[in-house]
Order: C-alpha cells, then sequence, then structure tokens
C-alpha cells in the first residue's frame, strides 16, 4: 500500500502526527491482537486522526468499525490493498470508503511497487497468500481465502531487486511455505523454489511457518544444498499429544511431529528450531499436557512461543465442549515457558566463544552499542546480538560471542 501511495505522488512518514490519513494494517487472528488493534484504532480516534482500517480487522468487521469508529474514513479488506491509491482519492473527495472483497484473490508480485519499514537489510518476501487447510482454531481462511501461490520466476525476480537494494536476509512468508505451489503446479515446489533462489546474490534466506508434514525429502535436501538458505525452520506444531491435534483438525502431524523432528536434526545438525504451541485447547487434559512439556524437553528447540487458546467465534473450537478456564490455560503457559527458559540459555551459552555471522541493525545513539542478529535469531520473534565494536548498518560483520542470557547474545566486532 506505501509503495503504491508513493508511486502515485503522496508522501509518507513514520510519525503519525505529521500525516493526514493513518492507515492501520490491523490483525485478527487471536482475542489478543484484535484488542492491540482496536486499543491503537482508539488512541488515533481520540487524536482526531482520519483512519483506514486495512487488513483482517477490517475484513471480518467491517460493519462494527465504521459503526463505532466515526473517525474510520475507509476499510480496506485483505484482498483490496492495491485499490489503496483509489480509496484515498475517493476518501479526499469526501467519501467514506468500504473496500471489502468476500472472497479475497489478490496477492502482490514483482511489479508491485514496495516501500519497506523494515530495517535496511532485513525484507519479507510473502510467496503465497491464503492457505486450505481447516484448523479447529483458525479463522485465516475466512479472512485470506485459499491458498494461491506466486510463480517462482516472479519470486526470485522480486528477489533480485531486494538484492540489489542491499537487502541482506530475505524472509519468505505466507500461510503454509511447505505447501508453496501446491495450488500452482499440483504439488509443492518449495525444494525448487529454495534452488532457484540460491543463484540470488542474497547471503540469508529464512524460511518461515514450515508445516512438519511439508519437510519432505526433497525440501531437506535442497536446504542442505543451497549454500544461502539458512538451516532455520519455523514448524507451528501447535501440539504433541495425537488427540489434542486430532481436535485441532491437524491429526497428520500428530504421526510425524516425533520422526520429522528427529529426521531434521540427523539430516542438519546445525538446525535451528523454533515452534509455537497452543495450550488450553478443548479438551486438553493435565495428561495432555505433560505430554507436552515432556516433548518440549526431549527435542530441546532453540527458540519456543506459547499462546492460551483463544475462542474465535467463526471456528469449530469455539463451540466444542471442555473449554479450560483462563486461569488454567495460563499456568499451564507460565510452565512451559519455564520449562524451555533453560533449554534456550543452553542453547545461547553453546554461542560463547565462538565467532559468527550477525547482520548489524541498529546502533544505540547514547552508548553507540550496535544490535543485530545472528542466523539464529529471526526478527521480532527471537533474540538478539548487542555488538561492541564499529561495522557500519545493514552490513554482516563476524563478531566473538563473549556473553549469552535466556534470550539475548553478546558480543565484539572481530
Amino acid at each position: 500500500m506505501l509503495g503504491l501511495l508513493v508511486q502515485a505522488g503522496y508522501s509518507v512518514d513514520a510519525n503519525e502526527e505529521l500525516a493526514d490519513y493513518v492507515i492501520v494494517n490491523t490483525c485478527s487472528f487471536i482475542g489478543d491482537a484484535r484488542k492491540e488493534s482496536v486499543r491503537t484504532l482508539v488512541e488515533l480516534a481520540e487524536a482526531d486522526k482520519k483512519i483506514i482500517i486495512s487488513g483482517c480487522l477490517a475484513q471480518h468487521f467491517q460493519e462494527q468499525l465504521l459503526e463505532e469508529i466515526p473517525e474510520a474514513v475507509a476499510v480496506v479488506g485483505t484482498g483490496d490493498y492495491q485499490k489503496i491509491v483509489e480509496i484515498v482519492e475517493k476518501v479526499e473527495q469526501g467519501e467514506r470508503v468500504k473496500a471489502i472483497s468476500a472472497e479475497p484473490t489478490y496477492i502482490a508480485d514483482e511489479h508491485t511497487p514496495r516501500y519497506r519499514t523494515t530495517t535496511e537489510g532485513v525484507a519479507y518476501l510473502r510467496v503465497a497468500e491464503g492457505c486450505d487447510y481447516r484448523c479447529a482454531f483458525c479463522i485465516i481462511p475466512h479472512l485470506r481465502g485459499n491458498q494461491r501461490s506466486r510463480p517462482i520466476e516472479s519470486i526470485v525476480a522480486e528477489a533480485r531487486q531486494l538484492a540489489a537494494q542491499g537487502v541482506k536476509e530475505i524472509i519468505l512468508i505466507s500461510q503454509i511455505t511447505t505447501n508453496y505451489g501446491l495450488d500452482l503446479y499440483g504439488e509443492p515446489k518449495l525444494d525448487e523454489l529454495l534452488r532457484a533462489l540460491g543463484q540470488v546474490d542474497v547471503p540469508w534466506i529464512r524460511i518461515h511457518y514450515a508445516y512438519p508434514t511439508g519437510l519432505t525429502p526433497k525440501v531437506i535436501k535442497a536446504i542442505q544444498e543451497t549454500p544461502n538458505v539458512l538451516p532455520y525452520l519455523d514448524l507451528p506444531l501447535q501440539h504433541s499429544h495425537s488427540e489434542i491435534l486430532k481436535a485441532m483438525n491437524r491429526p497428520w502431524q500428530g504421526q510425524v511431529n516425533d520422526v520429522i523432528i528427529e529426521k531434521i536434526q540427523n539430516a542438519i545438525p546445525n538446525a535451528i528450531l523454533r515452534t509455537t504451541f497452543i495450550v488450553g485447547f478443548p479438551g486438553e487434559t493435565s495428561e495432555h499436557f505433560n505430554h507436552l512439556l515432556s516433548f518440549v524437553q526431549r527435542h530441546e528447540f532453540d527458540h519456543v512461543g506459547v499462546f492460551t487458546f483463544s475462542p474465535e467465534e467463526e471456528t469449530p473450537a469455539y463451540k466444542m465442549p471442555h473449554q479450560v478456564p483462563a486461569k488454567v490455560m495460563d499456568e499451564r503457559r507460565n510452565l512451559l515457558m519455564q520449562t524451555q527458559q533453560p533449554i534456550s540459555a543452553k542453547k545461547n551459552q553453546a554461542s560463547i566463544g565462538k565467532t559468527v555471522e550477525v547482520l548489524i541493525e541498529q546502533e544505540n545513539p547514547e552508548t553507540g552499542e550496535l544490535i543485530g542478529r545472528s542466523a539464529r535469531f529471526a526478527p521480532e520473534v527471537d533474540g538478539l546480538v548487542y555488538v561492541k565494536g564499529e561495522a557500519p548498518l545493514g552490513v554482516i560483520v563476524p563478531v566473538t560471542i563473549t556473553a549469552a542470557d535466556v534470550y539475548d547474545l553478546y558480543g565484539e566486532v572481530v
């Protein structure tokens, strides 16, 4: 949206106080995300800002938003981002605009102008949009439609554009990256995509949202044999117990969790594994939860995120019996995080004394200390590396790690 607006001659600023219109790109995946989105909207409304509400919350609650937030001059759905210039033009003429396609089909490609808001060395690259799975807790297919993949040639062309801009790390995203290409080619083509991206002059390619069943021998081999593809896998497992996974409508996963993780660790000994779990799914007993605790202890993931179950009205899980009390969910989340923390600390401490590549992203203006990430850390969800010494921003430099804590590393430029 920002790329299209800049191309049309509008100026963009990160400071909303300077803006005539503020676009709020919202999330509606879980209750906490909705609350954060609504809180932001209310704060802007109280500041008398003209608000354009886009994204999943707009797709989900279009009528309520227009009714309850008079400052909202437009709502833009998940399949309508490409109309943003036309929407702003209509708003400027005094119209209140609702641009919500019932069946989202749009996906940006290499011809869509971009205005990156990430740090200069990093870019996200969407390989597909939407999801064909129907997990019992998830509202994403309702908000974003079925999977639609971009051709390999389109993704590689955009990757080359980003490389020419000096990007050092490209992060591949979609709802299920391991299913990439299934809709377009009749079979998943992530392995071919990775090998094609191996020809692009970008040091780091990172894969997000890799479902375990999609990590086929061909994909694992492509990771092994493509030097710029990081051995970092974000596996949204959600649970370990087969009964809970069946209730989640993910029964295929319960048969492969242990097997695929061991297969990955054997094939890629330096693999960095991140995962997320949901605790408190309806029907989760103490036995199910203890199974999850043992699973986390056994596999020693590098990074773990834990969510409490969020009941979403349009999903089957909303009406399931045996809903778990909020207090119990919170206790389970805290216990699972406490179980993971010493594992994360041990993984970080293993880096002490080693020299690792770090992408420098920020400088503390007061202390001059640099802040970056090693290949072990994805932006925003994992830790940081605090670095002493000098190095330009947006560049990968060797750093000797001198200390570590549960989440972060500390080191010096070599």
